[in-house]
């Protein structure tokens, strides 16, 4: 039986649900462990707003947009700060602090501070920066684009499962995805965060080749190596017990696939990646109502929450529980990131003694 080495996720992710105040207020995230998050992502609950993703790589003053392809824009009085164990907001504003408003905030923790200089390492063929957690498999990766193909360096021990990109100096400029599981052949191959769309094809993007234990590659495509603009990468490698980003197939059926993780979820996001239309939805731990009763965002949408009965979070997994296509189309392709509230076997399970 599979076990952990990261007996408590919420020391590496936690999801946070909060009341705005409109005015300068500190948040405390409430998991078994204190969590200083060095990516965090917001978004109203109950307006019509949009995304708001800060990481300490870029700066509190700085934020991005899931649900556009806008560049990088900047608040003096939006995020403070990146507390121990939360954040602080300032006087602002609707989208992440409005007075009497709900909201909910996913924080992922790196860490640990990288640079690679690739002609000194021989790591990568273009210089790299950031922040990394080789133990949750999570980096935060910058560098500038050339308009060539390139390797970067991504900081992590482990062959990457899924990336996020953005060109964070142009407007216009798509998230662009690459998911391990996404089809035969991920490489060549995309999605976008801020649509709809469904797989799309371009040697441009990922100059179709896979990543490896410590670079991955881009093409000549603007959106992911834009020449002399500034970019963020958000990486991510599977660890056993903690995260899981794989895909599964529809079936049509209310009581629908169960997907096993090897962990009872905090967070899923999921997509359907065959067919376009389909939105990036969004399920968490803090959130989650009765089961049958589903909070739901969208990752590519200023919606405000809905609900839709889409799936269960179980002790070692989820479960879907719907035939929307959206979620489980009879044979259509859905991929998904998941990460951990608790581990199904933790570290020290010892398999000769539970039986």
């Amino acid at each position: 039986m599979a076990y952990t080495k990261i007996d408590d996720p919420t020391a590496y992710f936690q999801a946070k649900k909060y009341v705005g105040t409109g005015s300068s207020q500190a948040y405390t995230f409430d998991g078994n462990s204190d969590l200083q998050a060095n990516f965090l992502w917001f978004k109203s609950t109950d307006l019509t707003q949009e995304h708001w993703l800060a990481d300490s790589v870029r700066g509190t003053t700085k934020y991005l947009e899931s649900n556009s392809n806008n560049a990088e824009a900047t608040s003096a009085s939006g995020l403070s700060s990146f507390d121990s164990n939360g954040f602080t907001f300032g006087s602002d504003i609707d989208r992440i602090n409005g007075d009497g408003h709900n909201y909910v905030g996913w924080g992922w923790k790196a860490g640990t501070s990288f640079t690679n200089d690739a002609s000194s390492t021989g790591i990568g063929t273009i210089d790299s920066a950031g922040s990394v957690n080789d133990t949750a498999g999570f980096s935060i990766i910058s560098y500038t684009g050339t308009g060539s193909a390139a390797t970067v360096a991504h900081g992590l021990n482990s062959k990457l499962s899924m990336y996020i990109v953005k060109n964070r100096t142009d407007n216009g400029e798509d998230w662009i995805v690459y998911h391990g599981a996404n089809t035969s052949s991920p490489e060549t191959d995309y999605l976008q965060l801020n649509s709809t769309a469904a797989t799309g094809d371009s040697s441009g993007v990922w100059n179709d080749t896979a990543p490896t234990s410590s670079v991955f590659s881009v093409g000549t495509a603007g959106s992911t190596n834009g020449s002399s603009k500034n970019m963020i990468a958000y990486c991510f490698a599977e660890k056993q017990g903690y995260s899981k980003f794989e895909s599964y197939t529809g079936n049509a059926n209310a009581d629908g696939t169960f997907i096993y993780t090897g962990f009872s979820p905090a967070y899923v996001m999921l997509k359907r990646t065959d067919t376009a239309g389909e939105r990036w939805n969004i399920k968490d731990n803090k959130r989650d109502g009765s089961n049958q009763t589903d909070p739901v965002l969208t990752a590519d949408s200023t919606g405000a929450e809905y609900d839709d009965s889409q799936m269960d979070l179980l002790s070692n997994g989820f479960k879907i529980r719907t035939s929307a296509v959206s979620t489980n189309a009879s044979g259509g392709t859905y991929i998904y990131m998941a990460f951990a509230e608790n581990p199904f076997v933790a570290s020290n399970f010892n398999a000769a003694t539970a039986r």
